[in-house]
């Protein structure tokens, strides 16, 4: 990825309607090659909060999707290490999934005001 793409990206230059899921991924890949998590949780959660701002759709940035996404694809990313994204897409297909959360989270818990305004942990197995 050429770094303009990511400084695009970082300066609210890409429009929402361009922007799928897995250019989330790509673009939360390479923050994350670059720095370390919670810069990037800053950086990544305030070009979103623009780009869907600038859609006409605050509501539809959603902090805990965005924080436990960032938190999986880092942690696979320390468990393979590799500077492509293609390579790393290929050995974690899953990451692709929009429901990948449903794992962790209940889809009432996601759903919940507090959720999209501040990471909430997953509750407790029962």
């Amino acid at each position: 990825m050429h770094a303009e793409e990511l400084q695009r990206f970082l300066r609210g230059e890409i429009e929402a309607a361009d922007f799928p899921h897995r250019e989330h991924v790509r673009m939360a890949f390479e923050l994350l090659r670059r720095h370390e998590f919670t810069e990037t949780a800053l950086h990544y959660s305030r070009a979103l909060r623009a780009m869907v701002a600038k859609a006409g759709n605050a509501q539809a940035f959603h902090q805990t999707v965005t924080i436990a996404f960032l938190a999986l694809i880092a942690q696979r990313m320390d468990a393979s290490p590799t500077d492509d994204f293609a390579a790393f897409a290929r050995a974690n297909p899953e990451l692709f999934a929009k429901d990948l959360l449903r794992r962790w989270y209940r889809p009432e818990q996601l759903a919940t005001p507090l959720a999209r305004r501040t990471f909430v942990l997953p509750d407790p197995a029962p």
